[in-house]
């Protein structure tokens, strides 16, 4: 038998083995089990890529935070140490690229088409070179898909209802300027006080994915959920490119190959399970759901907002790259 050495790039982990072929481990990370969207991301990335690089590649995925928070994977990718690939918040990248929170902007995607033809598109293109160039990271797929709707104690299914409405936001400042921007009445509360504060009638809504909806039972103070869609989550897959630079470049196409296909399963799985809790929710009577009739003047009253934050981040040529497709 042959005496072979095998790489553990992310964990810097060198091992002889009795193996015929040359092998390069890759270590992954997610902060949930195995029925979570993302892990099935990664999942689909790890098969891909195994099958598309004749089993060169080899993946261990570290399961339920056991390597830190997403912030940490970020950081230890772009540092070419310990983890090779994850899923990352545009939020954990913004200490590196400072363009990357704009996928997280509210009213960013007229509808969920729109979202899924974005993120097949080359349109988030110089956002991802400016996070490779300032993070040494690259983005290789966009999973995601949970779409935040309003959570509220009263039906708001038009502009007269929203008026003034008193509601939580996440504390980046865009979330609300938005939110004033669309005549509502954003103010930040911490997210562990949301249930106690509609309930109390300090806030009459906030806004969440169904998900969020469900796990916190905000649906027992907020059963009303007006269907604004004003959030569509993208999740990019992140890839090492100190890792990336070790590879062979038949093995990085297999990475880029396996990133896209990933991504789209992720978006599927993410997408559907959304749909599939809101609409579990309202037939066990949890919630009731309303169209927002005067979505369209939602997103113009955004869209000055939405400049001028693109604008600050310096990524105009992205927001208008996002509002081109069809």
């Amino acid at each position: 038998m042959n005496a072979i050495r095998k790489f553990a790039l992310g964990g810097s982990l060198l091992a002889l083995m009795a193996t015929p072929a040359l092998s390069t481990e890759l270590v992954g990370a997610v902060q949930f089990d195995e029925d979570h969207a993302f892990t099935k991301a990664l999942r689909e990335f790890e098969r891909v890529a195994g099958e598309c690089s004749g089993g060169s590649l080899t993946f261990d995925l570290h399961l339920n935070s056991e390597l830190g928070l997403e912030k940490d994977y970020f950081e230890n990718m772009s540092q070419g140490i310990a983890v090779d690939y994850a899923i990352v918040s545009p939020s954990h990248m913004s200490t590196f690229s400072q363009k990357a929170p704009l996928m997280d902007m509210p009213f960013l995607f007229r509808d969920l088409d729109h979202w899924n033809a974005v993120m097949e598109s080359d349109a988030l293109e110089p956002l991802a070179q400016d996070v490779l160039e300032q993070a040494n990271v690259r983005l290789i797929g966009y999973a995601g898909g949970g779409t935040r709707q309003l959570i509220v104690n009263k039906p708001v299914t038009n502009m007269e209802e929203l008026e003034g409405l008193k509601m939580r936001v996440m504390g980046a400042p865009i979330q609300t300027n938005i939110f004033d921007a669309i005549h509502a009445a954003p103010s930040v509360i911490a997210y562990s006080e949301v249930y106690n504060a509609i309930q109390t009638g300090v806030i009459d809504a906030a806004e969440n994915e169904a998900a969020g909806i469900q796990q916190m039972k905000f649906y027992e103070v907020g059963p009303h959920i007006s269907l604004t869609a004003h959030a569509i989550t993208v999740r990019p897959i992140a890839f090492s490119e100190a890792t990336f630079e070790r590879l062979t470049p038949e093995e990085q196409e297999c990475v880029l190959k396996a990133g896209k296909a990933g991504g789209k399963l992720g978006r599927d799985v993410e997408s559907s399970e959304d749909s599939e809790k809101l609409k579990m929710m309202e037939d066990k009577g949890w919630i009731t759901t309303h169209e927002f009739t005067e979505r369209d003047k939602l997103l113009e009253l955004a869209e000055p907002v939405q400049r001028a934050y693109a604008e600050d981040l310096g990524a105009t040529d992205v927001l208008e790259n996002i509002q081109a497709v069809k």
